[in-house]
């Protein structure tokens, strides 16, 4: 991939001393490339325009700023929510200053994401687990508007994801929906990866993780199968996803 300082440097370079003079400038902004971290044309933009990259852990709250401000008035409930996820992340008191100035920048909703967006979507876990975080603070204040969830498709989409597939991850956390999924058991879950109550954390990870694939709603879609099958693969995905969740804070493991 040519970074932007590099392709900026080997056509300074070739307007001033032809092909000599491009590979000269392509190697000086290569190294500018490399100094400043630049990775693409926004990366650039941001940096002239004095706002630093965002860095992974930031992107996540970037973003939760901008869902709880996009309807003019962040509520107590997306406070609340944006400090639970830095519980759930286990965050130094550093990475919290972080996040939370990352939140109100978020807020601003001068970002543009679609880059940084784009290159999480090469990490399938890390990506599902951003729109996850992005539904819980949607469904913070009780309700999810049309404007979150236009946004929240939007940014599926450049992580890679259909607005079947994310407006599908909205029911592990809609108010009703939680508390009926509450109401399964520590040794239903169990069951239901195929794991005992002593089994090892890493063993659970991988029950969890192969029967993820298993009965993905992609991998049954691209088999050619019928809105019901993907339909009934979605809630078979939403079971393993809630079971692994009870069982990740009975065992108290990440």
């Amino acid at each position: 991939m040519l970074w932007p300082g590099t392709l900026i440097g080997a056509g300074a370079g070739f307007a001033i001393a032809s092909i000599p003079g491009a590979m000269l400038g392509a190697l000086l902004g290569q190294a500018l490339d490399r100094r400043m971290h630049l990775q693409s044309w926004g990366h650039l933009r941001e940096k002239l325009g004095g706002r630093p990259v965002l860095r992974n852990d930031e992107l996540l709250f970037v973003l939760l700023g901008r869902l709880a401000k996009i309807d003019g008035r962040v509520v107590d409930g997306h406070i609340q929510q944006a400090r639970q996820e830095m519980r759930s992340l286990d965050m130094t008191e550093s990475a919290q200053r972080r996040a939370i100035a990352a939140f109100n920048r978020g807020k601003s909703g001068h970002d543009r994401l679609r880059g940084y967006l784009r290159r999480l979507s090469a990490q399938p876990h890390a990506a599902e687990g951003v729109l996850r975080a992005c539904w819980r603070m949607v469904w913070a204040d009780g309700r999810a508007g049309t404007r979150e969830r236009e946004l929240l498709a939007q940014w599926g989409k450049w992580l890679g994801w259909t607005p079947q597939q994310v407006l599908a991850l909205a029911q592990d956390y809609e108010p009703q929906k939680r508390q009926l999924s509450s109401a399964v058991t520590y040794q239903e879950a169990l069951r239901l990866l195929g794991v005992s109550a002593t089994s090892e954390p890493a063993q659970i990870k991988r029950a969890y993780r192969r029967l993820l694939s298993r009965h993905h709603p992609d991998k049954i879609a691209g088999s050619g199968a019928t809105a019901l099958q993907v339909r009934e693969a979605t809630d078979k995905t939403r079971e393993l996803h809630n079971a692994y969740t009870l069982i990740k804070a009975r065992r108290d493991f990440r």
